[in-house]
């Protein structure tokens, strides 16, 4: 009996470490929340292991060379960060052109960056949307765009993060901010447990410039190239818990979140 009060103590306070608010009821019950509503509801006598996806790393951030702040998240083994990338810098300081006209944008064979519809209102939350030449090392001089330490993931490297959270049919909820403050309604499977907090920052398509999506879907770029002119992407939509893999043209303008390099 001594052992299993034991067992709840510890139990408890590491929740308490790792998640906002907890409730219980009837001396038995725990209720975890977190924004977006009540996560967990579990007997605490029925807990025999916790697996925890971290909404950030305590204390955790990285600064780019613009001076922007990314909270750090880790999911499984990678570490992640929290929000897109907002830089218009190289890691060496060099700048990376920023394109407004629509038939510039799509016509474009070098790095280039813009904010959705050209305001710049919309950095925050959404970050920047880069064209696939910005973040290809072996084509832009050897230049990279997330901070010291940190790279555009692979391909690979997505799909590590898509199988942790249960697949790509699962995975995306995971992936989701919770409510339809930045989604549109419905927000299909939305729980952030990942506390990835994926907004839906559309993208810009590189066939003529358009914006398109914005509070409907999220578009990521991986560093792998599909064929000598389109890369692979991942994607998140409103209406779907799924993880989405795609390629298309490397004159799209898609998000980027960085991952930390492996020690």
């Amino acid at each position: 009996m001594r052992r299993l009060k034991m067992k709840k103590l510890f139990i408890i306070s590491i929740l308490f470490f790792f998640t906002g608010i907890i409730t219980f009821a009837q001396q038995d019950t725990m209720f975890i929340h977190q924004p977006g509503g009540i996560v967990l509801k579990v007997a605490i006598n029925d807990i025999d292991s916790i697996v925890f996806y971290s909404s950030g790393i305590p204390g955790n951030t990285v600064t780019d060379i613009d001076g922007n702040v990314y909270n750090i998240v880790q999911i499984g083994n990678q570490e992640w960060f929290g929000q897109n990338l907002k830089v218009t810098h190289f890691n060496d300081g060099s700048e990376i052109a920023i394109e407004t006209g629509n038939d510039n944008w799509s016509n474009l064979s070098t790095p280039a960056y813009c904010w959705y519809n050209n305001d710049l209102a919309n950095k925050n939350p959404y970050g920047a949307l880069y064209n696939w030449f910005t973040l290809n090392e072996a084509g832009n001089g050897g230049k990279n765009v997330c901070p010291e330490g940190w790279h555009v993931p692979s391909d690979d490297e997505w799909e590590t993060l898509v199988t942790y959270l249960g697949g790509q049919y699962e995975a995306g909820g995971k992936l989701k901010e919770t409510g339809t403050v930045h989604w549109n309604s419905p927000n299909t499977g939305a729980t952030n447990e990942s506390g990835f907090t994926a907004l839906p920052g559309g993208y810009r398509a590189g066939t003529d410039g358009a914006f398109v999506a914005m509070n409907e879907k999220a578009y990521w770029w991986s560093d792998t190239e599909n064929y000598s002119s389109s890369g692979w992407y991942r994607n998140i939509n409103n209406n779907s818990a799924q993880v989405y893999r795609h390629h298309l043209g490397k004159d799209f303008g898609y998000s980027v979140r960085c991952l930390k390099d492996e020690e």
